[in-house]
């Protein structure tokens, strides 16, 4: 039987080297000031260590120095470096406790004797992993930097970060009575069945996923038409899959504040409520968006009841379908 592999093996392998510096002596070969490379340290997730503990690798003390020439150079001032390190360190915890979980998934299924063998092609193909992740990384910034300088060309840059979008909510109906009838890897399943068809669908159709919450998608998109889209085939193709419950989408449109990946404002609160007042594989929408798809071929917009909304007050909302689909 294979032994398992050492955490300072994987540790070396994927810094690129051995722990061989403290803390003082990684901020010195950095040329840093102490207090910010201890925030910068913070801000990427990782917990204060002793002076005197060898904790950092050369790796380390390379980035240190590019986030110290990035404040020098006035790239970036001291809260846009921290802001910039925080915004990495999360991402990237969560990406890499994803593909760790993929992995061991992996192990799971193929055995013990599978760990060691396993680890050591993943580090065989670990440059062309970091290529990919560079190349998606750009895609997605290219991307993110059209979006915003259209907005910007529109005269709508008065409030940095603050733009009209449409937000849309979509959650499982039934995940609380799942959760008492599955054990875990049982709910798992669901939860990444749920998501997994839930990003495909809002990628396909132009929007972009915000986050997901296990039984829960935000998402948001520019266009009103691909958003209804997204929301009448999140509604009706989700529940396609027996071991998923049935889907309710909320949908609501107006300027949304974008910080560190996420979105605020009302027009989020009141998509979050519409998701809960609508019922199981429909789609209730806000006045603004039912105004914008009023004509849009294809769709139908059915007013109905008006409901009360904590924090929002009174709201009125619509139900979406396909214009094909009985008003009843």
């Amino acid at each position: 039987m294979s032994s398992r592999p050492d955490p300072k093996a994987i540790e070396s392998a994927l810094l690129g080297g051995e722990a061989v510096y403290t803390r003082e002596q990684a901020i010195e070969l950095a040329g840093a000031d102490a207090e910010l490379a201890g925030r910068i340290w913070r801000a990427l997730g990782f917990p204060n260590q002793g002076d005197d503990t060898v904790t950092f690798a050369e790796s380390d003390v390379e980035s240190l120095r590019i986030a110290n020439t990035l404040l020098q150079e006035g790239v970036l001032d001291e809260e846009g470096v921290v802001r910039f390190a925080r915004a990495m360190g999360q991402t990237m915890a969560r990406l890499a406790d994803w593909q760790t979980s993929i992995l061991s998934t992996l192990i799971f299924r193929e055995g013990e004797d599978s760990v060691s063998p396993l680890m050591n092609r993943v580090k065989e193909l670990l440059p062309d992993v970091e290529r990919l992740l560079l190349h998606i990384w750009r895609r997605q910034l290219s991307a993110s930097a059209a979006r915003t300088l259209a907005v910007m060309s529109n005269g709508q840059d008065t409030v940095p970060n603050y733009y009209p979008l449409v937000v849309g909510f979509a959650d499982l109906v039934s995940f609380t009575t799942l959760s008492r009838e599955l054990d875990e890897v049982e709910l798992a399943g669901v939860v990444e069945g749920f998501e997994a068809t839930a990003a495909d669908i809002v990628a396909s159709g132009g929007g972009r996923v915000v986050k997901t919450l296990g039984d829960e998608i935000l998402y948001v998109a520019d266009s009103p038409a691909e958003a209804a889209d997204i929301a009448l085939r999140l509604a009706s193709g989700v529940k396609t899959h027996v071991e998923v419950p049935d889907v309710r989408v909320g949908l609501a449109s107006g300027p949304v504040l974008t910080l560190h990946g996420d979105v605020f404002g009302t027009t989020v609160n009141r998509s979050s409520r519409l998701t809960s007042f609508a019922r199981p594989g429909t789609v209730l929408i806000d006045e603004n968006l039912a105004e914008s798809l009023a004509d849009v071929e294809g769709l139908q917009v059915v007013q109905v009841r008006a409901r009360h909304a904590h924090g929002l007050g009174l709201i009125q909302p619509y139900a979406l379908r396909r214009n094909f689909e009985p008003a009843g």
